[in-house]
Parts: C-alpha cells; sequence; structure tokens
C-alpha cells in the first residue's frame, strides 16, 4: 500500500508517500480501505519527534482518524461485515491507503455526510464528549466557555453543547474567527488579541471551560468559574510554571481536571464510542451538528497540508483526501 510516511523529525517536508506493507488483522479487528484521513495538532508534535506512537502502533505513519471502507473482518468481529462504511478512531496510521482497528472504534458514516467530512469526526467528537459531557458534566442551562473557539475541538464542542440547551462563550484570535463560531452556535466570542477573557467575564461567570492553553489561563480560568465549576484540560501549550490558589479552589468547590485520549484502554473508547452514536449521531441527523471542513489535500501533498495546520489560519478541519 502507499502511505505518508516520516522520513525523520522534522518540520512538514519531512513528509513523504512511500510504499509500505499492508496491515494485517485478527482477532477483532477490520482492515478499512482509507478514503479521508482528518488532521489534528498531535500529528504536528509526533512528525516532530516530540509525540511518540504507543506500542504496536507504527511510529511513523501519522494519523488519529479515518472514514473509508470495511475490506476484510477479523474472525471475532460480530457488528461489521465487509462493504460497510465506517469512520474510527485510531492510535495511529490512518495516513495511509489501508489501515487496521479494532471495530469497538469504529462507527458508521453518517447519511448524508462524505468521507472527508465523516473523517473530521472521531478525534474531536470522542474528545469533546469525554472531556466536556463526562469529565466537565456540562448541563443543558450552564455556560461553557472554550479556549480555541475555531479549532476542531471548537467547534464541535460549539455545536453540540449548543445543540443539547447549553450557553457557549469561545476565545479566538481574529473578529472573522468569532463570526464564524456566531454563526455555529456561539452566544459569544472574546478575541484574545485584543480582550483580556478574565475581565470580560468576571461578573458573568461560567460553569465549565475546556483549556487547551495552561500556563498563565489557570488562576485567570478558577476566577471566572462559578462555584462548583469544571476546569477540564486538554492540553498545555503553555508548559511555564504557574501558582494554584488552593483556598479558592476550596471556597468555590471547584473540579479541576484534565485527560488525553490517544493513551486509554480500547474498553474505555468502546464505551465511548457507544455514548457517541447514542447522543451525537442523531445531532448530525437530524442538521443540529455538521462538521465544518477547511479545506482537503490529496494525500500526496501532506507536507502542505501541514503547513496549513502549522499556521493557525483555518477554522474547522484540514483533511487528506483520496
Amino acid at each position: 500500500m502507499e502511505a505518508v510516511v516520516i522520513t525523520k523529525p522534522g518540520g512538514p517536508e519531512v513528509l513523504a508517500l512511500k510504499e509500505y506493507p499492508t496491515p494485517e488483522i485478527s482477532g477483532d479487528q477490520v482492515l478499512i480501505e482509507v478514503k479521508a484521513a482528518g488532521l489534528n495538532r498531535l500529528d504536528v508534535f509526533q512528525r516532530e519527534g516530540n509525540y511518540p506512537a504507543p506500542a504496536g502502533v507504527p511510529y511513523d505513519i501519522l494519523g488519529l482518524e479515518v472514514a473509508g471502507t470495511v475490506t476484510e473482518c477479523g474472525p471475532e468481529v460480530t457488528d461489521l461485515k465487509v462493504g460497510d462504511k465506517v469512520c474510527a478512531l485510531l492510535e495511529g496510521g490512518g495516513y495511509a491507503e489501508f489501515v487496521s482497528v479494532r471495530e469497538g472504534q469504529c462507527l458508521p458514516v453518517p447519511d448524508g455526510l462524505s468521507f472527508a467530512e465523516a473523517a473530521s469526526l472521531p478525534e474531536t467528537v470522542f474528545t469533546v464528549w469525554s472531556n466536556i459531557f463526562q469529565r466537565g458534566n456540562l448541563q443543558p442551562g450552564e455556560t461553557l466557555l472554550l479556549h480555541g473557539g475555531n479549532s476542531g475541538i471548537g467547534i464541535t464542542g460549539i455545536q453540540i453543547a449548543h445543540a443539547l440547551g447549553s450557553k457557549v462563550i469561545v476565545t479566538v484570535g481574529s473578529e472573522e474567527k468569532g463570526k464564524t463560531c456566531l454563526y455555529l452556535g456561539a452566544d459569544l466570542y472574546i478575541n484574545y488579541k485584543i480582550q483580556n477573557f478574565e475581565e470580560e467575564l468576571q461578573n458573568e461567570g461560567v460553569n465549565v471551560i475546556l483549556d487547551m492553553v495552561g500556563g498563565g489561563y489557570l488562576a485567570k480560568n478558577i476566577n471566572i468559574l462559578k462555584p462548583d465549576g469544571r476546569l477540564v484540560h486538554i492540553n498545555a501549550v503553555d508548559e511555564s510554571g504557574t501558582s494554584l490558589d488552593i483556598r479558592k479552589v476550596m471556597t468555590k468547590r471547584l473540579t479541576i481536571t484534565g485527560s488525553t485520549l490517544r493513551s486509554r484502554g480500547y474498553k474505555f473508547k468502546k464505551q465511548l464510542a457507544k455514548e457517541v452514536q447514542k447522543y451525537v449521531w442523531p445531532l448530525i441527523e437530524s442538521k443540529q451538528f455538521k462538521p465544518v471542513i477547511f479545506q482537503t489535500f490529496p494525500f500526496s501533498e501532506a507536507a502542505e497540508a501541514h503547513r496549513l495546520l502549522e499556521n493557525g489560519t483555518h477554522t474547522g478541519k484540514i483533511v487528506l483526501v483520496r
């Protein structure tokens, strides 16, 4: 098969399309002929040599989410069959012509969606559901603050939270990105380049915060959380040291938590997939939530796709297609 391979750690130029052995399957695995693969920020970290692949996963093929057609099923597969159109959450290996994955990490491609749109769903939807709705326990009528509203996580969180009855506030880096977030269902945007989100929200307060920044945002987040508020971390772009006001956490009864999805076990991901299909897939079918694709690239132009991913000008997902 053909695969986009990391020839050595470095910039986008180290990605090259090469011949690679086709994966073999066993047990409850399926083999998917990949039609589209979503790009994620973790792909950049791995390409640079800063985020190694888990054991048993190709170290030199990126890709955490794909959509395509099942071409082979292992002897223990019970729910899928050859020819099914699926999207899947992976530990890696998605920038390829074929990929193997356990069936519990697959979901059917929603009716009416293209393979590119379906490939943009697993990483963001699984992350949003796990962190905002499971760990953050966001409830209808509560207020959610999403840092990075124009990211893949952001546009997914906006639409799902809005559809389920919560108020959504986002931070963004431009007026254009903010207006796009409003169009998708956000109630308010704060341009962090010209506004201080802590000052803007000090009086109103929020119930749940999804943070991808860390560092200097910690104290500000804690200050604007309402009593019994929840702060959920899914990244730490700013790894600088920071102080934590423990007394304020205690008096406001705050919960500070976080998670990473890639390292979680199969049992967790399988159960998460079931919840996503139960609660989120109906929102797609009723058109309350729609994937937002910023741009697609052929697999042969993966390096160019990574350059776009890194420059931060996009709103929505970047997807490789064939």
